[in-house]
């Protein structure tokens, strides 16, 4: 249960942390935000942040596009993180949604002459798609917005949207996830979640240009794949049928963490099943968010 949120500055009990309906951010989706996990490590009696710091350069990067000017550095935000998290005391798996947003009380669409503030809240958290180890995915109707609408570099508060449409769309139509294809007719993401496929032992994944957020945990895979488990990953676009005839697939994000798809429009990928790759990813990439490998735990900031 969430009790506390940092808002205006300081840290309040959560039902104080409220803003206006004519809050611009409310009216016209003028704000952006990151999605932080904390994983609780039993063994150690520790809740670990997973590249904390990571996570706040990029809102930062966010905030930019939006012509905000953020009275907070990366670093200061993490300690008033790991602050909230302690005020909260979780001993369990939990997310934080830090929000920057353009805070007056006011109409007109614009970005410049605005203020701007940060909010942060955080929240027990689970799976983000219940079937982690072999998701059912169709490709989406809705189009993804490219860099030229509203930019998916920035994780912008109004595009989710276009995420949301994808997202009930899919689940509507009996699908644990959606695949979703750019103005280019490549395959660029997930609802929300960038995306890997496995062809003749090499990952394969779009590029930064295919319309797709720069991924904090795409960046962990293809780091972890190449370093532990020798697996090459090719950065290109990617077309639709490649997923009917790729070994494995599976989709990665810090809310949905690694997950398997076993099927794309009714077709079977690889044998269906978790495969040995995805499995191997799968577990590493918790034990590292967990703070169980020592070569990366300088990615797990302790939170007590």
């Amino acid at each position: 249960m969430t009790q506390y949120a940092f808002f205006k500055g300081t840290i309040v009990p959560i039902d104080q942390a409220k803003i206006s309906i004519m809050t611009h951010a409310f009216n016209y989706g003028t704000g952006c935000f990151e999605g932080i996990r904390g994983y609780w490590n039993e063994d150690d009696r520790q809740l670990y942040v997973f590249r904390l710091l990571e996570h706040y350069q990029r809102l930062l990067q966010s905030a930019k596009i939006l012509l905000m000017s953020p009275r907070y550095t990366a670093e200061e935000l993490c300690a008033t993180t790991v602050e909230l998290l302690r005020r909260e005391g979780f001993q369990s798996d939990a997310y934080i949604r830090p929000v920057a947003y353009k805070t007056n009380e006011q109409i007109g669409v614009k970005l410049h002459d605005l203020n701007d503030d940060l909010c942060i809240f955080a929240t027990p958290y689970g799976r983000y798609v219940e079937n982690e180890e072999g998701a059912h995915v169709g490709f989406s109707s809705w189009q993804r917005i490219s860099d030229n609408n509203i930019p998916p570099r920035s994780k912008i508060t109004g595009a989710y949207v276009n995420s949301a449409l994808i997202k009930t769309e899919a689940m509507l139509n009996g699908y644990d996830e959606a695949l979703v294809i750019n103005e280019r007719g490549h395959v660029c993401e997930g609802s929300a979640e960038n995306i890997f496929i496995l062809r003749g032992g090499k990952l394969i994944t779009p590029p930064v240009y295919e319309d797709i957020l720069e991924g904090i945990t795409r960046n962990t895979v293809i780091e972890l794949a190449s370093k532990e488990l020798g697996l090459e990953t090719i950065e290109r676009p990617i077309s639709r049928t490649e997923f009917y005839v790729a070994d494995a697939a599976f989709f990665c994000g810090t809310g949905v963490q690694v997950v398997n798809i076993a099927k794309v429009d009714h077709r079977v990928v690889g044998d269906g099943q978790l495969g040995p790759v995805v499995k191997a990813l799968r577990d590493l990439y918790f034990d590292v968010v967990r703070g169980k490998v020592a070569k990366y735990k300088q990615w797990c900031t302790p939170v007590y």
